[in-house]
């Protein structure tokens, strides 16, 4: 078969036929034409749409992010009794050794020695702060906080 003009079809399902309503009760969509009985719905412009919300009133309704989250690294907290336990008298007491010793976890950043529990070593502590009884009592043993 030749393409001309007058072969040319529509394919299959693209041209849907209308329906077409309210033309008697043998039509199958007489009477009342598909709407039901009475009500808002079955008038002429009953059926109102979703309404699209504006930009404002959707900004307002989502539930908004609570609370604060700071962007400063909070140092994890050392014992004295951690750093009794694990280290030797005369050690350096740093990041990496406490990484090493399992005190702090791989992922942590820094760390800060809290009084809390006893020390009786003599310890240096490099690249990690401490409270001020912790240096005290530190200083105090004869250790050092660079």
């Amino acid at each position: 078969m030749s393409l001309s003009p007058n072969t040319i079809q529509a394919s299959n399902g693209s041209r849907k036929v209308k329906r077409r309503v309210g033309r008697g009760d043998a039509s199958t969509r007489g009477n009342f034409s598909g709407r039901g009985m009475n009500g808002q719905r079955s008038r002429s412009g009953g059926k109102g749409g979703l309404k699209l919300k504006g930009f404002k009133t959707v900004l307002q309704s989502t539930p908004k992010l609570r609370g604060f989250k700071s962007k400063f690294i909070k140092p994890t907290e050392v014992r004295l009794t951690d750093l009794e336990n694990n280290f030797n008298d005369g050690d350096i007491v740093n990041i990496v050794a406490l990484k090493e010793k399992n005190i702090l976890q791989k992922n942590d950043k820094s760390a800060k020695v809290v009084l809390r529990g006893e020390l009786k070593k003599k310890l240096t502590l490099e690249g990690i702060s401490c409270t001020v009884k912790a240096k005290e009592l530190i200083e105090k043993n004869g250790g050092e906080v660079k």
